[in-house]
């Protein structure tokens, strides 16, 4: 049977975010229920890492009341498990589910209304219209005669995207009716929308939130828009330094995000556009850790623990971040291509390259790469330092013009 905790206790969902899950079951002041979506492929190494916490795995194709139902049960029956009574969901793929799960066994959880609002972008810039917040023009589709007619409406090029993807997955940038030709037909699984294509910088923000108040915001500027790494621009994410000036009140966007949203806690994430006349264009936005690395570059930026920040604000605390760096740090990703690799630059090689701090390689001479079409796709990582952000933009294209990746030309079955 269940025990009265000595100490917070965290139902947290398991993700690709294995650095988070291993800095959360790092950690000596919280215990951990894992919660593991049958749908999730995991690594073997990953789930035997994580075999000694307690996890409920939940079946998906059950009705999601009945899994709750079983997780009660589970949770009584269970001799010595301690009770959570915290929810922190990192995955932007479960969200809806996982949010409903919590409500039904009575943990803290964001609304229907609110998943809709970090999750789908349709709803979500119905609600910046309601938040007078500057965004792109959009239009829900379901044939691609429908993208033809927006974008004759609203000028091309427009971006094509099902509502609740993330990773740019199924995303296009479309020039004129002729390029609907290299699109597949929609599928019906999915709901599609189309939107007015911004020309202009991209910017990340990411915020902590304690009590419905932004503790800080971080900001981090893309090389190049996200859409475009998909025709092989650099990937890349860079936090600025803390002393360096935004062209934005990073903060100060963030509590309205936040207030507009009524948020409690957690992290907020988000992306917008300044383009060239100066407007700002509010992208999306997310209730949960941003992709990639950039937590990490925040917390080499700025010299903080910002993971153990993170899960503070889903414990009902409110942390006091304590800066001791100021640099701006990015995560560059390393690129790939389909076949077997032939050679790759080591890590050793990758972390003698000019501002290097860190560097992981997720791919081996022999492996068989089949990326997907998806803004994630790499061959791994390297942390870049440097005083300021385009300092490390510009290392970063050091490291792109000596990584070496070479490939045989067999195609990838």
């Amino acid at each position: 049977m269940t025990t009265e905790p000595t100490r917070p206790v965290v139902l947290l969902v398991e993700s690709r975010r294995a650095t988070f899950t291993d800095h959360v079951l790092a950690r000596d002041d919280v215990d951990v229920v894992l919660l593991r979506f049958d749908s999730v492929p995991l690594s073997e190494e990953y789930v035997a890492r994580t075999a000694h916490v307690p996890r409920f795995t939940l079946d998906t194709s059950a009705p999601l009341e009945d899994e709750a139902a079983r997780y009660l049960r589970w949770m009584k029956g269970t001799e010595g498990l301690p009770r959570p009574r915290f929810f922190c969901n990192p995955n932007e793929a479960l969200q809806a589910d996982a949010q409903r799960f919590a409500a039904l066994v009575d943990l803290p959880h964001l609304s229907e209304e609110q998943v809709g609002w970090v999750r789908n972008k349709m709803t979500m810039k119905d609600r910046y219209a309601q938040l007078a917040i500057p965004h792109a023009a959009y239009r829900p589709v379901h044939v691609l005669d429908d993208v033809v007619a927006f974008g004759d409406e609203h000028g091309w090029p427009v971006v094509l995207k099902p509502v609740d993807s993330d990773s740019c997955i199924h995303t296009y940038r479309l020039d004129s009716p002729a390029s609907l030709a290299g699109v597949p037909p929609l599928d019906p699984a999915l709901r599609w929308m189309v939107e007015e294509y911004i020309e202009g910088r991209e910017f990340q923000l990411c915020a902590v939130i304690a009590n419905g108040v932004v503790l800080d915001a971080y900001l981090s500027k893309n090389p190049v828009p996200i859409l475009q790494v998909l025709d092989g621009k650099i990937n890349a994410n860079i936090t600025y330094a803390p002393s360096e000036d935004l062209p934005v009140d990073a903060r100060e966007l963030a509590q309205e995000l936040t207030d507009g949203l009524d948020l409690p806690y957690g992290y907020l994430h988000g992306e917008f556009f300044l383009t060239d006349d100066g407007r700002f264009v509010m992208s999306e936005v997310a209730a949960r850790l941003s992709g990639c690395e950039v937590p990490m570059n925040h917390g080499l930026a700025y010299g903080f623990d910002f993971l153990h920040v993170i899960l503070d604000t889903y414990l009902d605390r409110v942390p006091t971040p304590v800066y001791t760096r100021d640099r701006a740090v990015g995560d560059l990703l390393l690129p790939t291509a389909p076949g077997r690799v032939v050679h790759i630059s080591s890590e050793e090689e990758l972390l003698r390259m000019p501002g290097v701090i860190g560097a992981r390689l997720t791919a081996r001479p022999g492996d068989v790469l089949d990326p997907p079409r998806a803004s994630h796709a790499s061959t791994g990582y390297v942390h870049v330092e440097g005083a300021t952000a385009d300092e490390v933009e510009e290392r970063m294209h050091h490291v792109l013009r000596h990584f070496e990746l070479k490939v045989d030309e067999e195609p990838v079955s």
